[in-house]
C-alpha cells in the first residue's frame, strides 16, 4: 500500500528529502515502520528518538497505518 512520508528538522538532512511515497506491506504499525526507515536510512540511527504522526495526530507504536496516510517524522527539539 502507499502512503506519503513527510520528514522535518534534522531528519530531512539524515535522509535527503523533504518527503517520500513509499509504498509498505499491508497490517504496518507504526514500530514496523520506523524499523524499516532505520534499515532504508540508517543514518536515523544518528539521532536518539522522534514522535511520529499520522494524518496530523501524534501516533502510538501500535497504530496500524492505512492506505494514502500521510507519516510525518518529528525529530526531538530543544530551544531557549
Amino acid at each position: 500500500m502507499k502512503i506519503q512520508t513527510l520528514f522535518f528538522g534534522i531528519t530531512t538532512d539524515l535522509v535527503g528529502v523533504a518527503s517520500l511515497d513509499l509504498e509498505i506491506s499491508e497490517a504496518t504499525t507504526i514500530i514496523d515502520f520506523k524499523n524499516y526507515l532505520k534499515q532504508k536510512y540508517p543514518a536515523l540511527d544518528k539521532i536518539d528518538s522522534y514522535a511520529v504522526a499520522v494524518n496530523e495526530s501524534y501516533a502510538a507504536d501500535n497504530l496500524l497505518l492505512k492506505e494514502n496516510d500521510v507519516v510525518a517524522i518529528i525529530p526531538p527539539v530543544s530551544g531557549g
